[in-house]
């Protein structure tokens, strides 16, 4: 694997914008993209979970365990959705922006 070295810039600039994705895709492309960045979001948060509820088992979790629901809801959804696009078959165009700010 080829591997890319840029010199890191240190910035003072609060805010950090990364272009995630951007791009024309086939439903099953889409698909695995979005699949994947939603199975890390839901382990992220069933680890958080875990590490939690080993220290304090009486922790309910409500907020991770509410988030984990609606990320497997946002993936079924997405998964018809690609359905339909591959029954069609449609591109789908997806553009994706992770603004990340320094709070205070």
């Amino acid at each position: 694997m080829e591997q890319v070295s840029k010199k890191v810039k240190k910035s003072n600039n609060p805010t950090q914008i990364i272009k995630l994705i951007d791009g024309t895709f086939s439903a099953s492309e889409s698909a695995d993209i979005i699949d994947s960045i939603l199975d890390v979001k839901i382990n992220h948060h069933k680890l958080k979970r875990l590490s939690i509820t080993e220290g304090n088992s009486k922790d309910l979790c409500v907020y991770d365990n509410d988030r984990i629901n609606e990320l497997i809801d946002a993936k079924l959804d997405a998964k018809l959705f690609f359905k339909d696009a591959r029954i069609n078959n449609k591109k789908l165009v997806i553009e994706s922006i992770v603004t990340i700010k320094v709070e205070d």
